[in-house]
């Protein structure tokens, strides 16, 4: 049986205890337990981490692409030897089942993978002059990155946020979540012992304010990565104007789902039930919105009840746990509150709506229908396990609904009509669209969103160049 190991930040290779007292309790979700004490970083720390990564860019900026290969693949054989205790500690922190956390390493591996490629295949272009004169199109590293990842996926958003600038040549300071500090160390160490050089990753950890003011308060950082909610996105994107810093920011979503007529509605509820409470709903592009034609809604909403109400909620860590705890003491209070305003607002209840037990942070996988929009579940990312069944008079009224919000992360069509997927493809705002189908990422794709979901790209050839600046030469 895995262990919880001893907490740590990692600074200039070193496992570092932190310059002060203060740390953060990490907790097991699936019982309420603290499990480990994490060290948070004081001013020092992070002075010396930023000192470290300015020395790792210059390191890492002239490694040839062999190089940077050759420690994303090691990187990714080592995480697959490791698979079994990595996904364990991330169970352990983050409460999602076994099976999931280990979903989670092969999503880095795949990208590490990806990314070892790609580093061969970051071109340039010469243009067209006259005779004596050339101008050139060059890619180079941004320099050193601050990357921000949240607790919802806590080996796979370190892989991001550590995967791309280091296919880039860039070095960074990586600042994951305080509730899932290991599987981020985890993922880290696997890098530094396929030979990444230590001044190229440093990690800390600290009160989330402090350490974001003062990273990107220095001159050294010249990008941010941020992966959360659109409230903290906004607020980091304006202390990053402060030094012009270029910026990715994956940020919140309100999924939404659309039914017609015309699908193959069994298909669509064994799909999206079980897309749905996926790590407990605590999923950006997580299906939420339900948005459905009809002639098809009470179909659809008394299969997806009956399907919902068969899932078994357990510890993560136990075989046949098909959803794990909600993450921390927030999430259930969240459910509560937005539930409850929806019910009292004339929401239907079909399941759900109320914890399970009184130890950890289980939630009953929930289902609405009717939900009034005016409900602030309508509105706001609920971010847990539970779905929305409204119905809808036709295509223009449920493409409208689709796009009523301003978030634009990922949205999923149900049709089998060729001419309207098109449609859909076009018309519905989001950087991601599943047409009968939620396999809407991959190593090779680009995931991000658009309006308040956020700007940039991760993954895929995007990922890297998130990671560069454009230079053109031009000699006479």
């Amino acid at each position: 049986m895995t262990q919880y190991p001893s907490l740590h930040m990692i600074i200039d290779g070193e496992r570092v205890s932190g310059a002060g007292q203060r740390t953060h309790a990490v907790v097991n979700p699936a019982n309420g337990e603290t499990i480990g004490e994490l060290p948070l970083a004081e001013a020092a720390d992070l002075d010396r981490a930023l000192e470290v990564a300015a020395r790792g860019f210059r390191i890492w900026r002239e490694s040839t692409p062999q190089q940077r290969a050759a420690v994303l693949q090691g990187a990714a054989r080592l995480m697959m030897e490791r698979q079994e205790d990595l996904a364990r500690i991330a169970t352990m922190e983050e409460g999602k089942t076994l099976p999931e956390a280990r979903i989670e390493v092969l999503m880095n591996v795949g990208l590490f993978n990806f990314y070892a490629g790609e580093v061969f295949r970051i071109y340039g272009r010469t243009l067209v002059r006259p005779a004596g004169q050339r101008s050139t199109i060059t890619h180079e590293p941004v320099g050193p990155v601050a990357a921000f990842a949240p607790w919802n996926f806590p080996l796979g958003n370190p892989g991001r946020k550590l995967g791309a600038p280091i296919a880039a040549g860039c070095s960074v300071i990586l600042k994951a979540a305080e509730e899932t500090p290991a599987s981020a160390l985890g993922v880290l160490q696997c890098l530094l012992d396929a030979g990444l050089p230590k001044e190229v990753a440093q990690a800390v950890f600290g009160v989330p304010d402090e350490v974001s003011r003062h990273l990107l308060g220095s001159p050294v950082i010249r990008k941010l990565s941020f992966t959360g909610s659109t409230v903290v996105g906004k607020h980091l994107a304006r202390l990053a104007t402060d030094n012009m810093l270029r910026t990715t920011m994956e940020l919140g979503g309100h999924g939404p789902v659309l039914i017609f007529g015309d699908a193959d509605v069994d298909k669509a509820l064994d799909t999206m039930a079980a897309s749905k409470y996926r790590n407990a709903g605590q999923v950006c592009v997580s299906p939420t919105r339900f948005i459905v034609e009809e002639n098809v809604f009470e179909r659809f909403r008394d299969g997806f009840a009956e399907r919902v109400g068969r899932i078994k909620v357990g510890n993560g860590l136990e075989d046949g746990s098909q959803m794990g705890p909600m993450a921390n003491a927030r999430r259930p209070e969240a459910m509560n509150r937005l539930i409850g305003d929806a019910v009292t607002r004339g929401a239907r209840l079909h399941t759900g709506g109320e914890r399970i037990g009184n130890a950890g942070y289980f939630y009953a996988p929930t289902v609405l229908s009717e939900v009034p929009l005016d409900a602030a579940i309508m509105n706001e990312e609920p971010f847990g396990p539970v779905a929305m069944i409204n119905p809808f008079g036709g295509e223009e009224a449920m493409i409208a609904e689709a796009n009523r919000l301003p978030y634009g992360l990922a949205a999923y069509a149900w049709t089998e009509s060729a001419s309207r997927q098109k449609r859909l493809a076009r018309e519905i705002e989001s950087g991601m669209i599943g047409l009968n189908s939620t396999m809407i990422g991959g190593a090779d794709s680009p995931f991000g969103g658009v309006k308040w979901s956020g700007h940039g790209a991760e993954d895929g050839p995007e990922g890297v160049l998130a990671c560069m600046v454009t230079k053109a030469v031009h000699e006479g």
